[in-house]
């Protein structure tokens, strides 16, 4: 996992770790698949959104990682690039790879993400931006190349990703 570390990092209180520091335990544990390490670094009101879950919020944003790490069978997580922002936010770059869908279709889904931070020094916004037509040409196929630009793929991409984790959490 590569790192660096900006002079300017914010120390959390309660932990005695930098804003900084709980983004890398946060891809850290994203790379061994650890869900419940990665919860962890959220506050309870914690925000998250990105192209497929648009606007989650609390518990519904560590049970979305418990679901994508639990069913991933070959994911790999490489964050580099994570640096302090000012006092309460981190930018980080990451890049996921894995096989998605009934196909198995290989995506490497390349990611910028935004992280602020409570005065306890736990995430809560946590805010993930990627190109969702590179994404969908590589894991929709076809009719990702032809409509991954268009509102309406979107659209139904974040409705089956909410029904997977509404299914999800309503089974746990």
């Amino acid at each position: 996992m590569s790192t660096s570390v900006d002079a300017n990092d914010t120390f959390a209180s309660d932990h005695g770790m930098s804003n900084v520091d709980v983004v890398h335990r946060f891809y850290e544990a994203f790379a061994r698949k650890d869900a419940e390490a990665m919860a962890a670094c959220y506050a309870d009101n914690v925000h998250f959104s990105d192209a497929a879950f648009e606007n989650l919020n609390g518990s519904e944003a560590g049970d979305m990682w418990r679901m994508l790490c639990g069913r991933s069978t070959d994911l790999v997580v490489v964050a580099s690039d994570i640096r302090a922002d000012g006092n309460d936010k981190v930018l980080a770059h990451w890049e996921a790879t894995y096989s998605f869908g009934p196909q198995q279709r290989k995506v490497l889904n390349r990611i910028d993400a935004t992280f602020r931070f409570n005065g306890a020094g736990l995430i809560v916004d946590h805010a993930d931006v990627f190109d969702f037509w590179t994404w969908s040409r590589q894991a929709l196929g076809l009719p990702g190349l032809l409509l991954g630009w268009s509102p309406m793929l979107k659209k139904t991409v974040r409705a089956r990703a909410l029904a997977g984790l509404v299914d999800f959490r309503a089974r746990r």
